[in-house]
């Protein structure tokens, strides 16, 4: 069996991207996975895709969007995940069930087994 890789979780909240990039050097990240749908901030645009992914490399960091991995999916309405009362939380587990979100996930262990990410 395959080792697996740690994966780091970050969140940019309101912080400075000067605060974001010493927070994933503080844990030799050198890969920032965007998994938002939409990879925009109206209140911290230093945190738009295209912004921090030019920021990154600056900073000789790595910027990768992987969308597939992201939230805002629809419930089905056939969904054996009725355990779950929040409507999007729902969505979320429906959609976890599908090849897309599988490869997607193999992917991104893939790239955690090449390098630090988050």
């Amino acid at each position: 069996m395959a080792l697996l890789p740690t994966i780091w979780t970050i969140g940019h909240s309101t912080r400075p991207i000067g605060e974001f990039i010493e927070l994933l050097r503080a844990h030799s990240i050198n890969l920032l996975v965007d998994v938002r749908t939409v990879p925009r901030s109206g209140h911290n645009p230093q945190f738009n895709s295209e912004t921090l992914a030019e920021t990154l490399r600056e900073a000789s960091l790595t910027y990768l969007h992987m969308p597939a991995l992201g939230g805002l999916r629809k419930a089905r309405k056939d969904s054996s995940n009725d355990g779950w009362r929040n409507a999007s939380f729902r969505g979320y587990a429906d959609y976890m069930q599908q090849d897309e979100f599988r490869n997607a996930l193999e992917a991104l262990m893939t790239h955690g087994r090449q390098g630090s990410l988050a």
